[in-house]
């Protein structure tokens, strides 16, 4: 929403890329090797970029780039996505109760460009929501600084790998710093023990199933571990459900 005048003026905006900026140059290197792996992966450069500007999430695109080089069928490659983006569902649940006062295409708008790394910094920032109109705009704007870093740091970078593909090695190993944002946004999140756990049953899973082509280890690891944590916080509520009753 950083495109809105009442947003992108106010002091949170601010605040809120600065937060961001320590993170944008990994995010960027990422978005770089991305780009990169794109075109010489054998996408067309219309299409590599048609997938940085509207599918706008890397570690989809990065999961589904060998997917479409090696023929998978097209449900292998949606459910793939669909799975490594499933985190996004939870970031949604949580983000709910913070946007839910703003019309349905101002939602829509907020949900495509949420990150895990502005959700993490947005909800470090702001562990409650407002209840008043002047803390929900103060919010709101905090959260499209995040996005507006974010979203330029990765297009940007990925525009130019796609532009630079025949002349950036892949042996820079520029994905590492990606690797890296991802660490720190797991290390941000796992916060309780129903998270720390998450980490624990989605990193067994995918060890175990390893020898599954496709890579579809991840997409087991995935649903299991979500699987796993919602059956078992069910199981956390029933006590506090039969002293209600």
């Amino acid at each position: 929403m950083f495109f809105l005048r009442a947003i992108h003026r106010h002091p949170e905006f601010g605040n809120g890329m600065r937060a961001t900026a320590s993170v944008a140059p990994g995010i960027a290197a990422w978005g770089l090797m991305t780009g990169v792996a794109m075109v010489k992966s054998g996408m067309s450069v219309v299409e590599a970029v048609a997938m940085t500007l509207f599918v706008y999430a890397g570690s989809s695109q990065l999961a589904a780039i060998p997917l479409i080089v090696a023929g998978a069928p097209f449900w292998v490659i949606w459910a793939t996505g669909f799975c490594v983006n499933l985190r996004f569902v939870v970031f949604s649940l949580h983000l709910r109760n913070y946007l839910m006062h703003l019309p349905r295409w101002r939602r829509l708008v907020n949900g495509f460009l949420t990150a895990d790394l502005s959700y993490a910094l947005f909800t470090s920032r702001f562990p409650e929501p407002a209840h008043d109109g002047a803390g929900r705009l103060a919010q709101e704007a905090y959260l499209a600084g995040n996005y507006f870093l974010t979203w330029a740091a990765w297009n940007g970078a990925s525009l130019v790998g796609i532009a630079l593909a025949n002349w950036i090695p892949s042996a820079w190993g520029l994905g590492f710093a990606g690797v890296l944002c991802l660490v720190g946004v797991l290390c941000s999140l796992a916060n309780t023990r129903l998270r720390m756990l998450a980490v624990v049953i989605a990193g067994g899973a995918a060890v175990a199933a390893y020898a599954l082509p496709l890579k579809l280890n991840i997409v087991a690891a995935i649903a299991i571990a979500v699987l796993a944590c919602f059956w078992l916080e069910g199981r956390a509520a029933l006590p506090r459900r039969r002293k209600l009753a």
